[in-house]
């Protein structure tokens, strides 16, 4: 056994936990998960608190074979945030991925119909959101900006869904990540409404950052249906007492909004750590979970993620193979990985294979 592994034997849920679907409770689920908010992510308020989810606008494209909409959702009055639908013409409860972007909507399509929110050129970001892929195989794709419902930076948490609940902060108060993941799943809450999308297969999806948020969105929130990260790395799908690539110390300092100010206490001291990534896997189960890396992505550590859903895979009732080597999957009923030759992205190669997965595993 490699030496940090060892280290698992001393968590507080410890591998030895997930490692056996007997003493993988709901109750060992629900005692994980408030660890991971009082010591990673941070608690989401309790507050009570107003929503209204509104159509705005919306046109036909792709010769009218797709729906294309925007949806204003407005949070306690004030904060509001806009999400690009896309949903195939004709077609009721359609299954849906649900993911945040991280320049705008406008970034997915160079078309101007879609509202622009800031100076990002339009169209930017479309080689990782290929819509016509998507809904030619039969899902709607749902996404809002990641800054519609917190801003990525260091602003003392005095803007987005922070300003909705202003409390004096400690150790355990939410980070972005989490306020981002909250942001998803009051859109998840809203596609209720929306005839053409069957709100029960909801699949949360996000790369990089984003991917951690989706992580912690499919954990924290049972009525995603499954999950997929996209090199997500630390504080995602890779293990953090491995040390290797971005570390806890590392993402705390040039990232100090994202986590719980509970977080820094182990920056340095992973060992300390009293649950690890694959235990946040396992709080997934037994919906499905798909985690993903790439192979120049040594920063996000894509062999610490393989071996986190490895760990989790139990949980699941379910074991997993060996890593397989760049270009290569693989997978059981509930979890599958993939590791895509090049570079830090998500890209078509990648949506093909968790388009696949999510028509087996819904």
């Amino acid at each position: 056994m490699k030496p940090w592994l060892l280290l698992f034997t001393t968590s507080l849920m410890s591998a030895e936990t997930v490692s056996d679907p007997a003493k993988w409770s709901p109750e060992a689920r629900v005692k994980t998960l408030e660890v991971f908010q009082q010591e990673v992510y941070g608690i989401d308020p309790s507050a009570k608190f107003k929503s209204e989810w509104k159509l705005d606008r919306e046109s036909e494209i792709m010769d009218g074979k797709v729906q294309r909409r925007e949806y204003v959702l407005t949070l306690g009055g004030t904060l509001r945030a806009r999400a690009l639908a896309y949903l195939p013409a004709g077609k009721k409860n359609a299954p849906a991925f649900l993911g945040l972007n991280f320049r705008g909507n406008h970034t997915l399509e160079e078309d101007g119909w879609i509202t622009k929110t800031n100076d990002q050129e339009r169209g930017k970001a479309a080689s990782r959101w290929p819509v016509k892929m998507i809904t030619d195989a039969g899902f709607a794709l749902v996404t809002v900006h990641c800054a519609d419902f917190d801003p990525d930076k260091d602003d003392g948490f005095k803007n987005g869904v922070h300003a909705l609940f202003p409390q004096e902060r400690d150790g355990t108060s939410w980070g972005t990540i989490a306020g981002w993941a909250w942001g998803l799943g009051r859109v998840r809450d809203q596609l209720q409404t929306v005839s053409e999308i069957d709100a029960e297969k909801v699949v949360v999806i996000g790369h990089s950052r984003l991917g951690k948020t989706a992580l912690w969105a499919g954990a924290s929130n049972e009525k995603f249906a499954m999950a997929i990260s996209n090199n997500s790395g630390c504080g995602g799908a890779a293990l953090s007492k491995r040390k290797h690539g971005e570390t806890v110390a590392r993402i705390n300092k040039v990232f100090p909004h994202w986590f719980a100010g509970n977080f820094r206490k182990y920056d340095d001291k992973e060992e300390t750590l009293p649950v690890d990534q694959h235990q946040l896997i396992a709080c997934i189960a037994p919906r499905p979970v798909y985690v993903a890396s790439a192979s120049l992505d040594d920063w996000a550590d894509p062999e610490g993620e393989f071996l986190a859903l490895k760990l989790a895979a139990p949980a699941f009732g379910e074991t997993l193979g060996e890593m397989p080597k760049a270009g290569g999957s693989v997978g059981t009923k509930k979890i599958r990985y993939h590791i895509r030759e090049g570079q830090h992205d998500i890209n078509a190669w990648d949506w093909e294979r968790y388009l696949k997965a999510a028509k087996e595993l819904l």
